[in-house]
Parts: structure tokens; sequence; C-alpha cells
């Protein structure tokens, strides 16, 4: 029997917190078992908890849901962050994509793939010309991924203060997997989405 995925995406909400506090503890043991430095610096307690409610509040932050609300991952969109970013960047023409993380639960489903194409339809739709990223400096595992998603470096920027800095960015034009978007809402039924085949990028 052909299976099908069965999860969605929908804006975050309070109730999420403690999941996302999770996804990100997750990702930190997962980055420190690779070897890298990314998210060394863990985001506990009441200022962690505080920024997601903000980025929740002002409508910034969506989550990846199965069909028994369990969340398999996220994503946010951010201000621009001028530490990177210059007005000869003409910041405005682009959606500036921030904490995408996936649950290690949910490898092979291609989500961080379909979450970046999520946000390139979106930027399109309003007229952007760029999904951009900023990354941490030493973490040449995701630079490369990032790549693979057609993503080109513009240039890094290393302030003292910030561990981030790799710059990239990607037309709002190029998808990855344009045959198997994630849906926004609940599949209606009937209308689940492909399984895609084994030729797609793996996340």
């Amino acid at each position: 029997m052909k299976s099908t995925l069965t999860e969605y995406l929908r804006p975050a909400r309070a109730e999420d917190v403690p999941a996302l506090m999770a996804l990100r503890t997750e990702a930190e043991e997962w980055l420190s078992s690779k070897g890298t430095d990314q998210w060394s610096d863990p985001e506990t307690g009441a200022k962690a908890i505080t920024k997601w409610r903000a980025s929740i509040d002002e409508g910034r932050a969506w989550v990846v849901v199965d069909d028994s609300g369990e969340v398999l991952g996220t994503v946010s969109r951010g201000p621009v962050d001028r530490d990177f970013w210059t007005d000869e960047d003409h910041p405005e023409s682009a959606f500036h994509l921030y904490k995408l993380i996936v649950a290690r639960q949910a490898a092979g489903r291609h989500l961080g793939a379909r979450l970046v194409d999520w946000a390139s339809r979106l930027a399109a739709m309003e007229g952007r010309d760029w999904v951009r990223i900023d990354t941490w400096r030493t973490n040449e595992g995701l630079h490369s991924y990032y790549e693979r998603l057609g993503f080109r470096h513009v240039r890094t920027e290393s302030p003292s203060h910030r561990l981030s800095g790799w710059l990239a960015q990607r037309p709002t034009t190029a998808l990855s997997l344009p045959d198997f978007p994630l849906t926004v809402g609940p599949p209606r039924e009937g209308r689940s989405a492909p399984i895609p085949s084994q030729h797609t990028p793996a996340d």
C-alpha cells in the first residue's frame, strides 16, 4: 500500500513553546555530536522562552506538525539583522529566514528543503526577490547544505560580538522540491502530499 505524509504547516502558538524549546535542545546536542560549535551557547530559561513568545506574538514563527499535533519542525521570519545586511543589500527585497529546525525523528521527510521552498513562495507572493540566511561562520556542513538547496554565498561578516555571519541568498524563483510543497493547514481529505522520489535531496 502506498503511504502518504500528513504533516502540515501552521502558525506557532504560545502552547508550542515547550516543543520549540525541545527542538532547540535536540538540535544543540545533535550539532555537538557532529563536531560543530554552532548553538554551543544553549538557549535556556526565561530569556529563550521570552524570545520564542515574542516571535509567536508577532506572527513570525511557524511550525510543522503531523496529524497527531506533534511538532516536527519550525521556521521563523526575522527582521533585518543590521549586523550583517546593509542598505546597499536592499533588505526589503528579501525574506530573512531564521531558526530553521527539524526534529531528528522527521529526517528523510525533506522538511528543511520544503520549509525553505515555502518561504520562497511566500516571499515571491510579496514581490520579494530573495530568501536570505545567516549561519554560524564555522559550520561548513550547514553552508554546504544550503548551497545544495541553491543558496549562494554573498559574503562573510565577522563582528566581534557575533558567531554568525556567513551570509547567503537564493532567488525566490528557485525551488528544491516544487512538486512536494508543505500544506498550510491540515490537508483536505483525499489530498495528501505525494512521497518524493529517492532522487530528491535528503534532510
